[in-house]
């Protein structure tokens, strides 16, 4: 595997892969309830009994974090699968068929994207209501524009190809033409495309978490996590550090794999 040829790729790899068994395992893993009060532990720093500490309430932040983890992995997950599935068969439409629908469709796609996605997510989650569902819906509308117009363009650059031709000669249906034979020639840009919206759909969770309209208590969002931590920063800066680390690592780790992603595709698209 070529990705593991590269040790920052490969880095990013293992990173997104611990990562994933955190949100499957996390649960079972985690020592307490994300909502258990520990009597008498309140504002104790990192020790072997509390890994990562508790907060003001007595709460164990390693526990909260690994039960924070699932819906930090399964919101952007989900919302990014939408989005690239809607965004390719809306990039392999406007790309082969062209002409004014194209135009008008790409022209309105323009528009959204010349929103600031943060204020578009206040305005949709404000009309919709904060909710996991919710986040999915706003994430899944910011991003499928994006995805539309990267396969659009790789769209447009296969579709003259010769086998397209021979295939439209041989009578295919459009429908074959767009899923067997264009869509394996875009996976290459789809594949690092739907890393870096993975990477960015978890940076905006953690973002709308931190400003209260992420998923709602009592979950342990990781975004709320530092939000509430920030207040005691001065005698609690443990409660602050680990989810913002978890957070970071989590989006450079996303990154790294997107990156290594793009070079292994680059170096198979020469040879």
């Amino acid at each position: 595997m070529q990705i593991a040829a590269r040790p920052l790729s490969l880095v990013g790899l293992v990173v997104v892969f611990a990562f994933l068994l955190l949100a499957l395992f996390g649960p079972v893993l985690a020592p307490y309830e994300y909502d258990a009060i520990i009597r008498g532990a309140a504002r104790q720093p990192p020790s072997p009994d509390f890994l990562f500490g508790t907060d003001r309430l007595g709460r164990d932040v390693f526990s909260r974090i690994l039960w924070g983890a699932r819906e930090m992995i399964a919101i952007p997950g989900t919302a990014t699968v939408l989005a690239v599935l809607f965004g390719t068969a809306l990039g392999l439409f406007l790309g082969y068929f062209g002409g004014w629908i194209d135009e008008l469709i790409s022209r309105v796609l323009d528009s959204l994207l010349a929103i600031p996605a943060m204020l578009l997510a206040l305005v949709m989650l404000g009309t919709i209501g904060p909710s996991s569902i919710g986040i999915i819906v706003v994430i899944t509308v910011l991003y499928v524009p994006i995805v539309g117009r990267v396969i659009r363009s790789a769209t447009l650059n296969i579709r003259s190809s010769g086998y397209i031709e021979a295939a439209r000669l041989r009578g295919e249906t459009t429908g074959y033409i767009l899923f067997r034979e264009i869509l394996p020639g875009v996976l290459p840009a789809l594949a690092v495309e739907a890393a870096l919206r993975f990477s960015y759909a978890i940076f905006l969770t953690a973002s709308l978490g931190f400003l209260g309209l992420g998923v709602q208590p009592p979950s342990p969002d990781w975004g709320r996590l530092v939000n509430e931590a920030r207040e005691g920063y001065a005698r609690t800066p443990w409660a602050l550090w680990f989810p913002v680390g978890a957070i970071g690592l989590l989006v450079i780790g996303v990154n790294l794999l997107a990156d290594g992603l793009r070079r292994v595709f680059r170096y198979e698209g020469s040879l």
